[in-house]
């Protein structure tokens, strides 16, 4: 579904990403492992069309979407769920929701919403609540929700645990397998690589904007250098 070859980045002078290719299949939960800065958002922010890229190539179902604005991406199938969650802290729940919406046209927005409530139902709680009264965790479920309201083929997740309970960390991980199961395409950068790589059919560890490990999230689970740098082994 997704080919990203010797794709290169910079910011400004810097360059983050030195020829990174990745490839995630149709169906798959593919985990990119790596310490900060390691260049895994700003790969997620390529494929999601909102960070420039130097040089390389972006393919979307053997597409190449390099050159595409942000929004067609969004229109082709790609949602991302950004680092920090990206709240509109006056904007209510329910009008986030009809706003991860906004590039649709067809009729099924209202029953993605019900589905929305039922996979989070703290969200369908608080539907009218602005989203700067909820906790972190519930903020996450509906930065999740509002991807999922774009109803996307493939999905970018970056640190979706990030800053919220241990045991909403489980919920929104096992949200995530489910959505697998419904047959969506995932992406996932995240902290908690033991959890993330435990999820994913495939990895890769990035390190210093540059793949140096690839293989089955079982594999990467198993290897040594993964666990000596990023599992605390």
């Amino acid at each position: 579904m997704l080919t990203v070859e010797n794709l290169h980045c910079s910011y400004g002078r810097i360059e983050a990403l030195h020829g990174v290719s990745i490839k995630v299949d149709a169906g798959e939960i593919v985990t990119l492992v790596g310490a900060n800065g390691a260049g895994k958002t700003t790969l997620l922010r390529a494929i999601s069309g909102v960070q420039p890229i130097t040089s390389g190539q972006i393919l979307f179902d053997g597409v190449r979407i390099d050159r595409v604005p942000a929004h067609r991406r969004v229109a082709a199938g790609i949602a991302q769920v950004p680092e920090g969650r990206q709240m509109f802290a006056p904007l209510s729940v329910e009008d986030h929701l009809k706003l991860g919406a906004w590039t649709r046209r067809d009729a099924d927005v209202a029953a993605d919403m019900r589905r929305i409530f039922e996979l989070f139902p703290m969200l369908a709680e608080r539907r009218g609540s602005p989203a700067g009264a909820l906790s972190g965790g519930q903020q996450q479920m509906l930065a999740v929700g509002r991807a999922l309201m774009a109803k996307p083929r493939l999905i970018l997740l970056d640190e979706p645990s990030l800053g919220i309970a241990p045991v909403l960390v489980d919920r929104i991980l096992g949200v995530i397998r489910k959505l697998k199961d419904d047959g969506l395409t995932v992406l996932l950068v995240e902290q908690n690589a033991r959890a993330a790589l435990a999820i994913a059919d495939r990895g890769y560890v990035i390190e210093t904007g540059r793949v140096t490990i690839a293989g089955s999230g079982k594999a990467l689970l198993a290897d040594d250098r993964v666990q000596a740098a990023y599992l605390g082994m």
